[in-house]
């Protein structure tokens, strides 16, 4: 099945001198190169008004229209799985994640995904690249996403995640009792053994955290992180490094840790706890075509609120 694809998009100045495919892979990089090349070998891309060659450069300021045919470029299948929808209007949706949910289908979780629920909910987003998901959350984390649902707002998100304008900032409950907030600023690249695993490398990709108390327990903390970039497991990972891993996280070290005379309640809470104590509670971006800033909030699920309770009264308690 094929999709029409039909765009304008203006030629920025500042890409005067660069070869069209060029120009247009990081005006749409929801495409590859080869895509773009074959639309322009093909005449389905104009240039004020003209057919141009893959090498042709640009002066800045054309005008450049798509009128082409997409095939779908999914082929999972949609499914009836509810969704909790914070917001949707004609361009984006926003929706709070449960945990548990994996957002694309892989080896082994092929089907429940979040993309499965989203193509049910609206089939259009099967002629996006990754069915408009913008950005990930790990299967173990909840909170907040926002998807795309045309071209035009995929382009401009993407665009607008890659230069860290869209802010994200999340809970987590870590071990150890912190003095202080900080940043973490260290790369992230493939484990080198454990290849289904993250973790600091040298030669990694730059990742920055920051992170603030939000409330300081006996042997836990409460914590704010903002991500400035948004590499797999970011979060987890740095929180590890600095020593404070998330609770929960088993797969990054986040082991039990019982505060000496904690209650038999907390000890069995803590230690059914199985999955990472991190949640994206805000959501800041701009809105594709009203260019207005809008901020999303989701509440931290009832675990996660209940553990954060208990930890608060054990510390009162003692």
């Amino acid at each position: 099945m094929t999709s029409p694809i039909k765009h304008t998009i203006q030629v920025p100045s500042e890409y005067k001198d660069k070869r069209i495919d060029q120009a247009l892979a990081l005006l749409l990089p929801d495409y590859s190169r080869s895509r773009l090349k074959t639309w322009l070998d093909n005449g389905q891309i104009s240039v004020n008004g003209k057919h141009w060659r893959p090498k042709d450069k640009v002066q800045g300021n054309e005008t450049v229209v798509i009128d082409a045919k997409l095939e779908e470029t999914l082929t999972d299948k949609p499914e009836n799985i509810p969704l909790n929808i914070v917001y949707e209007d004609d361009d984006i949706l926003v929706i709070n994640k449960a945990i548990g949910m994996v957002v694309h289908p892989a080896v082994g979780n092929r089907n429940n995904t979040l993309l499965n629920a989203l193509l049910h909910q609206v089939p259009s987003l099967a002629k996006l690249p990754r069915a408009g998901i913008i950005h990930r959350l790990d299967k173990g984390t909840s909170g907040l996403l926002v998807i795309a649902k045309t071209l035009k707002a995929c382009t401009f998100l993407i665009n607008e995640l890659k230069e860290h304008k869209i802010l994200r900032e999340y809970e987590a409950i870590v071990l150890g009792s912190m003095i202080s907030g900080g940043t973490v600023n260290a790369p992230i690249g493939r484990h080198p053994t454990k290849r289904t695993l993250m973790a600091i490398v040298e030669n990694g990709k730059s990742a920055t955290t920051h992170y603030r108390i939000i409330e300081r327990f006996r042997a836990h903390t409460h914590l704010k992180v903002q991500l400035e970039t948004g590499r797999t497991h970011q979060i987890r990972i740095h929180m590890t490094h600095i020593q404070h891993p998330i609770v929960g996280d088993s797969t990054y070290g986040g082991r039990i840790k019982l505060p000496k005379g904690a209650s038999a309640e907390l000890i069995e809470t803590l230690r059914q706890f199985k999955h990472p104590a991190l949640h994206a509670r805000r959501l800041t971006l701009t809105h594709p075509s009203k260019l207005e800033s809008m901020t999303f909030n989701a509440d931290t699920p009832i675990d996660f609120q209940n553990l954060a309770s208990m930890l608060h009264i054990d510390t009162q308690e003692h």
